[in-house]
């Protein structure tokens, strides 16, 4: 994994610039890495109404192709939407992969 990580502090940063460079040289193998990533990672942020449905609008989406690209049902996209409830766990990461990466992260 030599994707960059936005750490939780400079120490962590720099546990996993090191890491890194020592996966990149062969001394530490793939699941170690995966470690350090997760290691590294922020939190996930959460996600209101507003944002949701400012997600959807950039991407021209519709609710029910939204519901279906984070594996969900549309009335849960459409309660989200409202206030009523609030997305978590896999869908807050998939949201958050959404409004990072793109569209095509989920395709």
């Amino acid at each position: 994994m030599t994707t960059k990580i936005k750490a939780k502090s400079r120490i962590l940063s720099t546990v996993h610039e090191t890491a890194s460079d020592l996966h990149r040289l062969g001394f530490i193998d793939q699941h170690k890495m995966r470690k350090y990533d997760a290691l590294c990672l922020g939190p996930i942020p959460e996600y209101d109404s507003e944002k949701i449905r400012a997600l959807r609008d950039r991407y021209q989406l519709s609710q029910t192709v939204l519901a279906s690209l984070l594996n969900t049902s549309p009335s849960a996209v459409r309660q989200w939407e409202l206030g009523d409830k609030h997305p978590s766990g896999p869908s807050r990461k998939l949201l958050s992969l959404l409004e990072s990466k793109g569209l095509e992260a989920l395709i």
